[in-house]
């Protein structure tokens, strides 16, 4: 073979080096007997770019296992898959807090928790204080394509502030999806502030409407979430303890930017590179001007 250029020789010993430590294989094999099987296709199927991501993205063969299964059956690019490493999703996927093992069945839990993650990253919109929840849904609704990528595979968006006339009275849900993989409808609830458990009992409400209205006989029973600025984890998990309906809560990350008034206040990039000038430039002598 032949045509390799030296940055490509770099990188294919650091791909061997990657993934041939005897004492790390073998430990990762001990641990997921099925790895052996999984590992050469997935390796194989994917463009040698987005190996490269993985292996020097990567600090184990176990973290780089998960990005090359997810990039295999999510079908990313290879800049969607560097999105999805710069915000760590292996320490995320699957981490909310939820009553799945109680109020769905397997497998239908399994695959419900795996589809939520804690916490989640708006980094793709910018939000300058004070904002409601409202200005949060707006931004993710114009921001809809990086949103319905960070909820992950299969998530439909259905609408927001979405009506529900119950007994006479109007309800909102601020953001309706429907799950083409779980097959059911998610309401996601959106929280400018720490979470309190009078939250969860509202989103049980709304499920058991959405179940009544909106669900279809072919549809599985609608999962919630509800996204919070912070959370007690203990404190979730005694809130969801004795309510009937699937629900998760998650934490949400956005990127505050300076109001107006202040940035003025700020100095500029080329204030402060001319006060490092100034500060790098001898000082004269004594005595002379």
């Amino acid at each position: 073979m032949g045509g390799f250029s030296p940055k490509n020789l770099r990188y294919c010993r650091a791909f061997f080096r990657f993934y041939c430590d005897p004492a790390i294989w073998q430990q990762t094999v001990a641990n997921d007997p099925g790895l052996t099987g999984y590992w050469a296709p997935a390796v194989d199927q994917i463009p040698w770019g987005h190996n490269i991501l993985i292996f020097t993205k990567c600090s184990s063969i176990a973290e780089a296992d998960f990005y090359l299964r997810q990039t295999l059956e999510q079908g990313w690019s290879r800049d969607v898959l560097a999105l999805q490493l710069k915000s760590r999703l292996h320490e995320r996927a699957g981490k909310a807090i939820t009553n799945f093992s109680r109020t769905l069945p397997a497998p239908q839990s399994d695959l419900a928790q795996q589809a939520l993650k804690d916490p989640y990253t708006f980094d793709f919109m910018a939000m300058t204080a004070p904002f409601n929840e409202r200005d949060v849904e707006q931004q993710l609704t114009l921001h809809i394509t990086q949103f319905l990528l960070e909820l992950g595979k299969g998530f439909a968006f259905i609408g927001r502030q979405y009506h529900l006339e119950i007994a006479g009275n109007d309800y909102y849900l601020d953001l309706l999806f429907y799950h083409v993989t779980l097959k059911c409808y998610v309401v996601v609830e959106l929280k400018n502030r720490r979470f309190i458990p009078e939250y969860a009992g509202k989103l049980n409400f709304y499920l058991s409407a959405v179940d009544s209205l909106l669900r279809r006989e072919d549809d599985r029973p609608t999962i919630g979430l509800l996204l919070c600025r912070d959370k007690n984890n203990i404190e979730v998990e005694f809130a969801l303890r004795d309510l009937n309906k699937p629900m998760g809560v998650s934490e949400y990350n956005l990127v505050e930017s300076l109001p107006d008034n202040l940035k003025g206040a700020l100095p500029t990039v080329e204030e402060i590179e001319l006060d490092l000038q100034r500060l790098q430039e001898p000082h004269a002598p004594a005595g002379e001007s």
